[in-house]
This record gives C-alpha cells, sequence and structure tokens, in this order.
C-alpha cells in the first residue's frame, strides 16, 4: 500500500471517528416526556385510519418504537407506573407500591402524597414527593446542572404529575378536582407568572366550561373499530359546576388533553426551554382511558373519539416543539401507563361460566382472626384489616405475646390458602429474607418493606372482590397484559422497529444515558442497547 492511499484511509477513518463521536455526543436541549395514562398499543392500532399524518403516525414512523413495554409488578396503576417509568425502578426501591394508603388507627384512606407539611397552590389538598423514596430523571438532571436547567410536570391529577416531576423540580401542576384550576403544591416554591394568569382570565377551564360539549368528531361510520357498538346511539356530554363531579368527569374526556396543551404551550412560548447552557425537561400526561360514568363499557364510540381526538392534540404539541425548539434537538419519550381500568360486567348467564365467585375481605379478615384465637388461646384482635390485596396483623400484640413473627405469618398464610378464589400467598417476611422464587417475584417487586402488609394475596383470575359496602363496586380481578409501545423521537434518532419486550424500569436510565448524567439513584437497569448506539 503506497503512502497516498494511506493517506486517504487514514482522513476516511478520522473522518467517520469524528462523524461518529459528534453523532454520540448530542445532548439534546429539551427532554419532552410525553406519558398517555391507559394508553393502549392495540387500540392504536384498531384506530389507525383515523389518524393523520403528524400525530400517532409521525411517532411511528419517524421514531425508534419499541412493541411493548412491561411492568415488573402485577398491582399497576396510574400512581405506581409513573414512578417507575421516572425513576427507573420498581415499587420495591421507588416506595410507591399504590396509589392510596390506609391508616387502621383512624380508618382513613389518603392519597400516598398527602403531606400536612405542605399547603396547596389553587388546591385544599396537601402533598408533596416525599413518599418517594428514589430520584427522578428530573432530580438527576437539576443535580447534574447545579439548578440550571428548568424541570416541569404538567398532568390531569397530582399523582401523574408529582411522581414525573420528583423532589428537585420548578413545579408540577395538576387540574383540581373542585375548582378546575391548574393546582400544585408550596413544596415546590414558585408558580410562572403565566399559569396565575391562565387560572385568573378568561382562559381558564371555569370559565369556558359551559361552551363545552363532548360528541363525536367523527361520523359514526367512520367509527367501526368494534363491531361490539354498532348499534349504539351517539353521544353527548355537557359539563357544569353544578355537577359535583364536574371536574373529576371532564378529566376523563379527550377535553382534558387540550388543557394540558393549552398550559403545556404556554410554558413552551414563555418558559424558555431550549434556551439555557443546560437541557431543561417538560413532562406531559395525556388521558386515554375510559369515561368515568362509561366504565362498564370497554368497547365504546367514547374510546375511539378520545384516541382521534389525542393524535391532533399529539401534533399540536410536536408542531409546538418543533417550531419552538427544533425537534432536532429535542428528545421527545412517547409511551403509556401500562395499565386499563375498566369495571367488567356480565349477564346473569354468562356470570355463571366466567366469574369463579366472590372473595369477601370482611368475612376473611373475621375467619383468620377466629382461627389465630384457637391457635394461640387468647381473646385479642390479631388481624387489623384488609387493604389492597393485603392483610394486616396486630404486630403490637403478637410481641406482647412474644410470639415468632415469621411462624404466625406463616400459619396465617397456610390458612388463607385454603380460601375459595386464593391463587397464592406470600409473607412479609419471605419477602424480605429472600425466601421467594420467580412466583412471587412480583410480590416483591410491586410492594416495598416500609407499610407493606404481613400477608400479600393473590386472587384467581374471575374472582370477584366484594368489599360488602354498597358505596363501592365489586371488582373483578383481570391480570391480563396491556401492550404499551415506547417512542424516542428527534435528537437525530433514526427510525426503527424493535420487536421485542422491554422492562418499565429500562426508560428512565436510557434517557439519562442520552443527557449524559447518572441514572436515578435507585435505578438498576442498563439503558435500552439500541439507543447506546449510533442514533
Amino acid at each position: 500500500m503506497d503512502n497516498k492511499v494511506r493517506k486517504i484511509l487514514s482522513s476516511l477513518i478520522a473522518i467517520l471517528a469524528v462523524t461518529n463521536m459528534e453523532a454520540q455526543q448530542q445532548v439534546p436541549r429539551l427532554v419532552v416526556c410525553i406519558t398517555v395514562d391507559q394508553l393502549r398499543g392495540d387500540y392504536i392500532e384498531y384506530f389507525y385510519n383515523t389518524f393523520g399524518e403528524r400525530g400517532f403516525k409521525r411517532l411511528l414512523n419517524e421514531g425508534k418504537v419499541y412493541s411493548n413495554i412491561h411492568f415488573e409488578f402485577s398491582n399497576v396503576e396510574e400512581a405506581t407506573a409513573f414512578a417507575t417509568l421516572f425513576t427507573g425502578s420498581n415499587p420495591c426501591f421507588n416506595g410507591i407500591s399504590s396509589g392510596k394508603k390506609y391508616d387502621f388507627d383512624t380508618e382513613k384512606e389518603t392519597s400516598i402524597l398527602y403531606d400536612p407539611s405542605y399547603l396547596g397552590n389553587y388546591t385544599k389538598d396537601n402533598y408533596s414527593p416525599k413518599a418517594l423514596y428514589s430520584s427522578t430523571i428530573g432530580d438527576e438532571l437539576k443535580i447534574a446542572s447545579k439548578g440550571r436547567s428548568d424541570v416541569y410536570s404538567i398532568a390531569p391529577n397530582p399523582e401523574a404529575a408529582i411522581l414525573a416531576a420528583g423532589h428537585a423540580a420548578n413545579g408540577a401542576f395538576w387540574i383540581d378536582d373542585s375548582n378546575g384550576k391548574w393546582a400544585t403544591t408550596t413544596y415546590y416554591k414558585s408558580v410562572p407568572w403565566y399559569v396565575d394568569r391562565y387560572n385568573s382570565g378568561t382562559e381558564s377551564l371555569s370559565a369556558r366550561l359551559n361552551k363545552m360539549v363532548w360528541t363525536p368528531t367523527l361520523g359514526l361510520e367512520k367509527m367501526n373499530a368494534f363491531p361490539y357498538v354498532l348499534d349504539e346511539l351517539p353521544f353527548k356530554y355537557t359539563f357544569s359546576e353544578k355537577d359535583l363531579n364536574c371536574y373529576p368527569n371532564l378529566k376523563t374526556t379527550p377535553f382534558v388533553n387540550k388543557e394540558v396543551n393549552r398550559l403545556a404551550l404556554q410554558f413552551l412560548e414563555y418558559g424558555g426551554f431550549g434556551t439555557r447552557t443546560c437541557p431543561d425537561m417538560l413532562s406531559v400526561t395525556y388521558y386515554a382511558g375510559n369515561y368515568r360514568g362509561n366504565m362498564n363499557k370497554e368497547y365504546s364510540y367514547e374510546v375511539q373519539d378520545t384516541y382521534c381526538q389525542l393524535d391532533k392534540d399529539i401534533e399540536q404539541l410536536l408542531d409546538a416543539i418543533d417550531k419552538k425548539v427544533g425537534l432536532s434537538k429535542t428528545l421527545v419519550v412517547f409511551t403509556g401507563s401500562g395499565y386499563y381500568k375498566s369495571e367488567e360486567e356480565y349477564t346473569q348467564e354468562l356470570d355463571s361460566f366466567i366469574a369463579g365467585g366472590e372473595f369477601h375481605p370482611k368475612r376473611c379478615v373475621a375467619l383468620l382472626n377466629m382461627y389465630l384465637m384457637a391457635l394461640y388461646g387468647q381473646q385479642t384482635n390479631w388481624v387489623k384489616g384488609f387493604y389492597n390485596n393485603q392483610i394486616y396483623l396486630n404486630r403490637k400484640a403478637i410481641e406482647d405475646a412474644k410470639l415468632d413473627l415469621a411462624e404466625f405469618q406463616n400459619k396465617a398464610a397456610a390458612f388463607l390458602k385454603e380460601f375459595s378464589g386464593v391463587q397464592h400467598v406470600t409473607t412479609d417476611n419471605s419477602l424480605i429474607f429472600g425466601d421467594w422464587n420467580e412466583g412471587t417475584a412480583k410480590f416483591r417487586e410491586g410492594t416495598h418493606h416500609l407499610g407493606r402488609g404481613d400477608l400479600i394475596i393473590e386472587l384467581q383470575p374471575g374472582w370477584k372482590i366484594n368489599t360488602d359496602n354498597p358505596k363501592e363496586k365489586v371488582k373483578i380481578i383481570r391480570n391480563n397484559a396491556v401492550i404499551t409501545p415506547l417512542v424516542f423521537l428527534g435528537n437525530g434518532i433514526k427510525p426503527e422497529r424493535i420487536y421485542r419486550n422491554v422492562k418499565a424500569a429500562e426508560v428512565a436510565p436510557t434517557v439519562t444515558y442520552i443527557l449524559r448524567i447518572r441514572p436515578p439513584n435507585a435505578s438498576q437497569t442498563l439503558p435500552l442497547f439500541e439507543m447506546t448506539q449510533n442514533h
């Protein structure tokens, strides 16, 4: 090989190396996390022909698309999903194992985020992120930038807003259930002037409420994805502040996504995103579940219309980001919350075939207590109660009687396993000291040792939980997976379809890898392999 050829090859290698480094070194100016509560990948497929070209289709055609993310625990709901996605860790580390908690002494149920130390801003509720034990993507960005990055979160509900924001964010905003204002907590130090202006002006939700009417945006002939609803009549919903459930109802319609967009566009217009020396972060949460008054209708025109309108909302947000910051300088992370909420109803004929029976927690607690009294010979309330598929024992009474807690839990578990409909029972002690296997791993991943019950019960699919409370609906157990796509768009990422399952806990470390910062402190997974290559 002569010198001339060597020089040409050396030059080419140098150019390729520099090009590769530049591609890898591109840090986005802005990260936008779009999380759709109760998103269903199968519905995106079913309704695909009703979408425009720049919403869902743009995400799927221009992004790096993973076909499905899955959560490694069974009790997936809004709070647990958002905590996992933004901390890169499961409830066993991040502490959020449910959206609610129950105090057996006061007999009160509160939000997992309830914190009387902080007042509400535009709300009477008291919340903070202190129940979240691990850091989030936004927290790590704040640490890395020494506070120079702006981190904000916007969502319909406080759980999604606060858990996506984390501890160090500038702010987290949600729609208050009683007044419809964009609310926050005094835990976060400031409310931008444009949020105050929005809440008090003609743009506010309450000022526009009487003009909001939800009717189908497409002709019924085009809403033909489900053959199960073709004989239904078109729907029409109006909203009035005289109705106690006005805002909770509205938050389960397409209007809530438009409200989220209205505020997100204010942040993009006035927040200076992408103009600082360090990257900024904006988390946006949409809703794609059932209408609140329709939870028993799995297949409906309302659901189809929600997706049809959400497609336009995604288009509007992506276009606004592109115009203000540029998608080439923005990392968009799009996914869902991995669960779908509905209330199943069967005809009497089907009920006898499908439903396995009813599980009554109150009866279960009473019988267990009688068994333990017979076993230990004391007239003591050994059982505090049942909550969130867990049984809490009277630890003080067990300690006072100088009984072995592990043995006590095991005997209680053996008794519970004999109940009809009980698939599995595991004990707190076995989860703490490693006596668990593949079958019980989801209980370990989905609960935190602080505040966990002594016994965790799994019921068989099809069984009903009847709390014997006329105000509470009977819940039917269903544990099937929900298809949830994950998309990375912008920031020089090349379009690609990847047909494999990824863990929900892998999202956060992937985002922090692209930002060139440490992953959240409880994250134990590596970034997604495809995103660490030259994208």
